[in-house]
């Protein structure tokens, strides 16, 4: 059983695939004619030459659409699809919950031929510039410490790589965990919680008095007073990074 059997249950309605991020995946892929998405969800980003996803869990495989390429239910670490089985190998927000970073690295490595793209994020910035871990729920950043792939190790295990920012629109139409950075509100939403491995994984018990603040901060309208700057932002750079690296 995964993580994703017990929190992903409601992935496929507040985990809807944003545009703007989609097609900054989809550059990364280049001219790539097939692809593989390794931990794949419910297949969000995934662009119309991809061929296989490979997803450990099941909750999450029930979610994806009809028409989506078919899934292979099998983690990262121990893939079984045959060397350089497509042009490029995407993994997107998935390599914190691998267990063992170097074998799943190996295996992309192993399945692409010419390219891999991963989506992540940067603590250090996650941490210095996204308000809600910085002020009302540090344990959810402490939480994410002890998972967070640092970018320069993912760099050296896929022997170099290039970094391009990946700033979030302001409404992000995928709730992940910075993705309402302007819609504060959304936070205290259970639903939105859910999805968002980050706070789930952290426990409601542990973020309830943080959430408690920030409600409070929003009634009194302290919350807009102090962010005032972020209202009319149309993004933020909140340290996610896709890392593109070409074998």
């Amino acid at each position: 059983m995964t993580i994703y059997d017990s929190i992903g249950a409601t992935y496929g309605s507040t985990r809807r695939p944003d545009p703007r991020i989609a097609a900054r995946i989809h550059a990364a892929l280049g001219d790539a004619a097939t692809v593989i998405n390794v931990g794949a969800g419910t297949g969000s980003y995934e662009p119309p030459q991809t061929v296989r996803a490979v997803e450990p869990s099941q909750v999450m495989i029930a979610q994806r659409p009809a028409g989506s390429a078919p899934a292979l239910q099998s983690a990262a670490e121990s893939i079984p699809i045959n060397d350089n089985a497509a042009d490029a190998v995407m993994a997107l927000l998935t390599v914190h919950h691998w267990s063992d970073l170097e074998a799943g690295i190996a295996e992309l490595r192993r399945i692409a031929r010419r390219r891999i793209v991963i989506l992540t994020w940067d603590q250090d910035v996650f941490r210095r510039q996204f308000w809600l871990v910085r002020e009302y729920l540090p344990e959810a950043a402490a939480f994410d410490d002890t998972r967070a792939v640092p970018i320069d190790r993912l760099t050296a295990l896929l022997g170099g790589a290039r970094i391009e920012p990946v700033p979030v629109p302001h409404d992000c139409t995928d709730g992940f965990g910075a993705a309402y950075w302007r819609r504060p509100e959304a936070y205290l939403d259970p639903v939105v919680r859910a999805g968002i491995s980050m706070l789930a994984q952290t426990g409601e018990d542990v973020i309830a008095p943080g959430l408690s603040r920030l409600e409070a901060d929003l009634s009194s309208g302290r919350w807009h007073a102090r962010h005032a700057d972020l209202l009319d932002r149309d993004e933020l750079d909140v340290g996610y990074r896709l890392l593109v690296a070409d074998l």
